[in-house]
């Protein structure tokens, strides 16, 4: 055992964690869920000899409950979709019936696909676990990005199992199917694991590629039964039934075993009360932690962003510093970014024990195998109830006791969830939305299912109006029209151009110079601008790197080891431009309220420098320059306008006012992610005049010298001087995704809720002049933000003000 982490059972450490000091005043609840006994069923009567002799070898001798019902569903034709918690045995739902039908017929193919690259290699090796023990081995083939030139050859003629990704599907075999031709006239099984995960953009793509999918099934005439896989989420079926195209059979009756689980809800303490501060949740989080390892409980630690990931890595290595090198192991750094050695390494060493601790994004947050762990701190509530139970699920796949500590940051959704908690324990997941009629992302399938085969009249695609889309395509000349048929009419390839994921495919490396140019991780296009521009600490697993140069058009960024006593933070601008006005209130567009509309814009994000931040104070160091391109979207906001005479007769001046908008405005942010069961994340959000493109800055302004002054009554002036004229205050809350998946809509649909849950917010804090759990973080916006927000709110809703 590594010195400073000695080992001692579980219960005795919560006995002496409930009644520490910095721990039990901070309690707002806790929860204790009974151990339950498992539910056992016989092998199905279907089931082959050699399979249950596998099963034996691995003692196996009898099936959970929802596992013989899976088998026994799906060996009678139908489609199956899985709903029980992580660690249940959900794999074996769908590696029983397909070897069984394997075993039955060699001609059988089935293809598994799974959402990450890392998921379908640990469950590669779960598949070949049980294949092993049949007489004749079933091979089992990953088809990825990194898979060989040479032996994706092999794979298309000889596997019997291909284990994929999305992505994969997407671009490297749906518009190479006549080399897949023998595989897909005897494809019978399509396992999608992860269900829950096909949401919002991804989601919406999905469903189109699955879409294609079956296009080329028919084409061969194969009608595979599907076997989907989900954690819980309020409407599991109808997202299996949009992916499969048909009937689904819901299977959500858990038959597995499950320890005792206690689920600690923390609250850090107030610690300055005129601002209404709290202690940062890192430095809460840190210190559970350490009490955790301390002892020798094996422990993960979610953190909302990649940022916070490395910050809580090097808190922890520095806590435990006396260990030596031994500390590298055993506490571990994990998020997206990192490469695929490295993240293998992190999880094999979880596995077999080696590491104690590691703290992640929600990257591990899928059922990756890594081992068996006892206590999971979320660093913040992850979003949604569904991901708070999947994350605290990480812990405790044995029947032991195991452990779940919610750490609340200040933000109005954490303070909401961690002072309501019979709201999160009563309340189901949350609805996984998908809009795949999305115009940009069929529009982008269309074209692709096109390239795979021609479309003949009176072809479905979704519940589009097919024949007009083609005929539009046609126009452009993408397609062209024989007869009754459409056929692609380009020589690019448009499913290489099309992420299912994000804006831009392309990612940027990250390579350090002083080690002979060896690349470190890499960074999404998204990302790039906020994590590595010229004078960013970049980190991987605590240690430091300073960013040198970026280049740009190579997608690449040179690095150097530093040992800086500081992080960086992007400050981010944006800009937008309305395009379409989509949806208006008729019943509010005079005085006497506030104007709301939805419809289309042009969004442009602008990271115009970075913060300075010090280690463990937060101290701001200082600023430094960015000079890179801006980052463009089309997507759908809902806005509401206040022009300055109806400010006037509120009471505010034009610069009261658009304070004002930057605190209601914070606090609408994260009452609209509640109300539509979404991430903050999900939304961006801004303030300014679209007409005059003038934006009202996020926060305290030190970077750029260009913010425009206010006149008398507080109208921005021009270059000249002039005061400008018109001048509009209005607050965006826009999907934050090209195309936009639907929220917009739904925030105009619910924007009396919306208005009148952020005045709830605001009011019902306890801070006199507005805090982060009301208006936003001190800067953010003036020193009356709160009394006038609250003004302005009222004024919002009709019949008040």
């Amino acid at each position: 055992m590594t010195p400073g982490m000695k080992r001692r059972d579980l219960s005795g450490v919560l006995e002496d964690l409930e009644g520490a000091r910095f721990f039990a005043p901070c309690l707002t609840a806790r929860v204790c869920l009974p151990p339950r006994a498992g539910e056992f069923a016989e092998a199905p009567e279907g089931l082959c000899d050699s399979l249950r002799d596998a099963l034996r070898l691995k003692g196996i001798t009898r099936l959970y409950s929802h596992q013989a019902e899976a088998f026994e569903r799906v060996t009678a034709g139908e489609n199956v979709i899985v709903v029980t918690p992580t660690a249940s045995g959900k794999t074996l739902c769908y590696n029983l019936p397909v070897l069984n039908a394997i075993e039955g017929d060699r001609n059988t193919r089935a293809l598994y696909l799974f959402p990450t690259k890392a998921l379908a290699q640990d469950q590669l090796a779960e598949f070949e676990g049980l294949a092993g023990g049949l007489a004749e081995g079933v091979k089992a083939y990953t088809y990825d990005g990194d898979t060989p030139g040479d032996v994706r050859r092999a794979i298309r003629k000889k596997a019997l199992v291909v284990i994929t990704n999305p992505d994969m599907l997407h671009a490297g075999i749906l518009p190479h199917h006549t080399k897949w031709s023998e595989f897909f006239r005897n494809l019978s099984f399509v396992v999608i694991d992860e269900t829950h995960t096909y949401r919002g953009v991804f989601g919406s793509h999905m469903v189109n590629v699955m879409r294609r999918l079956h296009r080329v099934c028919r084409h061969y005439g194969s009608t595979p039964r599907f076997i989907c896989c989900s954690a819980t989420i309020a409407n599991p079926a109808e997202v299996a039934r949009r992916l499969v195209e048909g009937d689904v059979a819901l299977i959500d009756r858990n038959g597995s075993p499950q320890g005792e689980k206690r689920f600690y809800f923390v609250n850090p303490p107030v610690v300055q009360k005129a601002l209404g501060l709290r202690k940062s949740p890192l430095a809460m989080a840190q210190k559970i932690a350490g009490e955790f390892l301390r002892s020798g409980i094996s422990t993960i630690v979610f953190a909302t962003t990649r940022l916070n990931v490395e910050i809580l890595t090097k808190y922890l290595k520095d806590r435990f510093a006396g260990a030596g090198k031994d500390r590298e192991e055993r506490i571990r750094g994990y998020r997206g970014g990192y490469l695929p050695n490295l993240r293998r390494e992190i999880e094999r060493g979880l596995r077999e024990g080696k590491t104690r601790g590691v703290v992640s994004t929600n990257a591990l947050e899928l059922g990756v195998d890594i081992g068996s762990l006892e206590a999971c701190i979320l660093t913040g509530y992850p979003g949604s109830i569904a991901s708070t139970w999947q994350q605290a699920g990480r812990a405790g796949r044995g029947s032991g006791l195991s452990c779940a500590v919610l750490v609340a940051r200040s933000t109005p959704l954490d303070q909401f969830i961690i002072r309501h908690p019979d709201y999160f324990f009563g309340r189901s997941p949350e609805h996984a939305r998908l809009n795949p009629e999305n115009l940009t992302i069929l529009l982008s399938h269309i074209q692709c299912a096109a390239f795979e085969l021609p479309f003949r009249k009176g072809e479905a695609f979704g519940g589009a109006e097919l024949e007009e889309i083609l005929d539009f395509l046609a126009e452009k000349r993408v397609l062209r029209r024989l007869g009754d048929r459409w056929y692609w009419a380009e020589d690019s390839y448009p499913a290489d151009r099309i992420s299912l994921r994000s804006v831009a495919a392309e990612n940027f490396v990250v390579v350090d110079k002083s080690a002979g140019n060896q690349v470190l991780g890499e960074v999404d296009f998204e990302s790039a601008p906020l994590t590595v521009y010229p004078g960013a600490i970049y980190m991987v697993e605590s240690r430091q790197y300073q960013v040198e140069t970026l280049d740009y058009a190579n997608r690449k960024a040179f690095v150097t080891p530093t040992a800086a006593d500081y992080y960086t933070e992007a400050v981010l601008y944006t800009h937008l431009k309305i395009l379409d006005v989509a949806l208006s209130d008729p019943e509010d567009a005079g005085p006497g309220g506030s104007r709301f509309h939805e419809g289309e814009v042009h969004v442009v994000n602008h990271v115009a420098g970075f913060k300075k931040l010090k280690f463990y104070t937060v101290e701001n160091l200082g600023y430094g320059q960015v000079a890179l391109p801006d980052q463009e979207m089309h997507t759908t906001a809902f806005w509401v306008t206040v022009p300055p005479e109806e400010a006037h007769e509120i009471g505010l001046s034009v610069q009261e006012l658009l304070e004002a908008l930057a605190g209601a405005g914070y606090a609408m942010q994260h009452v609209a992610s509640f109300l539509l069961m979404c991430e903050t994340r999900d939304l961006g959000r801004c303030i300014g005049d679209p007409y005059l493109q003038w934006f009202f800055p996020a926060e305290t302004d030190r970077i750029r010298q260009d913010r425009p002054a206010f006149g008398e009554n507080g109208a921005p002036f021009d270059e000249t001087g002039e005061r400008v004229q018109g001048f509009q205050p209005t607050l965006f809350l826009y999907d934050a995704y090209p195309g936009g998946v639907g929220l917009s809509s739904h925030l105009f649909s619910r924007r009396a809720d919306l208005v009148r849950g952020s005045l709830s917010v605001i009011e019902g804090c306890d801070c006199s002049d507005g805090c982060p759990s009301c208006v936003g973080p001190p800067g953010a916006a003036g020193e009356r933000a709160k009394r006038d927000a609250v003004r302005l709110l009222e004024w919002m809703i009709p019949g008040r003000g």
